[in-house]
């Protein structure tokens, strides 16, 4: 047990560990506990309050108000960072001379500050940010297009700040090229797989299923998309299950007698998880790493999705990938009728035990601090 102190700086409060970035931060925070390290953790709060789980795995646990002001949208820093710029922070961090992990290129905004110039400081990128606005902006139109495209270039000069960063741990191989083209230290830390009870092999029941949260731009696209893609096989159930579903959505499911699960608890979203005998993904924006990817490949049930799912991955080998609305369709169509062999399901496991095994991959950043 290493027992060392370390500052983590959270975008958001990750928990409850309920979408892609709650997930990798939160068991990434767990892990790292479990490893002896002794935690202070920074919290931007905008909606999900304060979490007594997180106490159990810190130290000590600040939060802090992000402030979203008219005003920001029109600054030189992107919007996303302006926002997390809190001088509390800076503060906090200056009580010791700990290690300091960052995580998203959100939360940098004191990077580069001289007064933390003698730190070891670690950035955990999620995205490349300036890409992912970008596919934002492709979707967008009118004032939101106009944000996304201009949140995109402030980013991608932005960027330019991790050359503070004494090391950069990418979250997928596309993301490690581009940033090891860039910068010194960069290395691969594979997303923290999110820890649940669908690692047994089960009987499935005859029903497809899209899971997000669905309050995000991208996973409420997706799911029309999917929707389209379903009026082909009008013969074979699917279940779109997610948080704040949009109202164009929720007609859309009515309109074709598809089944919404709004805002599921974990007890609920797991029995839809474990027992789907397909699960069908799909992305616009091949950036990051998404987890609702890893958590399927966790279950007993087949896994279509399109190449932008598992893009930088390497975990296109574990899913039938399609990328036109047919061949989409017909692939959904040639597996649903039989259930996943036992066979694919353990060897699915093995690759995620061995590539995505959350402390293991923590160990990497014990031994960058203690370089």
């Amino acid at each position: 047990m290493t027992n060392k102190a370390l500052h983590i700086v959270s975008l958001d409060v990750p928990f409850p560990a309920d979408y892609g970035g709650a997930i990798d931060i939160y068991y990434r925070i767990k892990a790292l506990h479990e490893l002896g390290f002794k935690i202070t953790l920074h919290c931007f709060e905008y909606g999900r309050g304060k979490h007594k789980e997180l106490d159990r795995i810190t130290s000590c646990v600040h939060y802090y108000k992000r402030k979203k002001r008219v005003f920001d949208l029109i600054g030189k820093k992107p919007f996303i960072i302006q926002t997390r710029s809190t001088n509390a922070l800076l503060d906090n961090l200056l009580q010791d001379d700990a290690p300091i992990l960052f995580e998203g290129l959100h939360t940098t905004f004191f990077l580069a500050d001289d007064r933390l110039k003698n730190r070891v400081k670690l950035v955990r990128t999620h995205n490349v940010e300036h890409q992912y606005y970008n596919g934002l902006a492709d979707k967008a139109t009118g004032l939101k297009n106009r944000y996304f495209r201009n949140e995109a270039r402030k980013l991608k000069k932005f960027e330019q700040i991790l050359k503070n960063a004494n090391h950069i741990l990418a979250i997928q191989k596309n993301d490690f090229n581009h940033f090891s083209a860039l910068y010194k230290s960069v290395y691969l830390l594979n997303a923290s797989a999110p820890e649940n009870n669908l690692n047994e092999y089960v009987e499935t029941e005859p029903y497809c299923l899209f899971h997000g949260n669905l309050s995000v731009p991208e996973n409420n696209a997706a799911a029309c998309w999917v929707l389209e893609t379903f009026k082909q096989i009008p013969d074979i159930p699917l279940i779109i299950a997610g948080k704040d579903p949009s109202k164009i959505l929720a007609q859309r499911c009515t309109e074709q007698g598809i089944s919404l699960e709004v805002n599921p608890g974990t007890k609920k979203m797991n029995v839809l998880l474990r027992n789907a005998r397909v699960h069908v993904l799909h992305t616009d924006q091949p950036t990051g790493l998404k987890l609702k990817l890893l958590t399927a490949l966790q279950t007993s049930g087949h896994v279509v999705v399109n190449a932008g799912m598992t893009e930088g991955t390497g975990l296109d080998t574990l899913c039938s990938v399609a990328d036109s609305p047919r061949l989409f369709g017909n692939r959904i169509m040639q597996l649903f009728p039989e259930m996943l062999r036992q066979e694919d399901f353990l060897n699915r496991r093995k690759h995620i035990d061995k590539n995505y095994d959350t402390k293991k991959n923590c160990e990497i950043i014990a031994q960058l601090i203690g370089d």
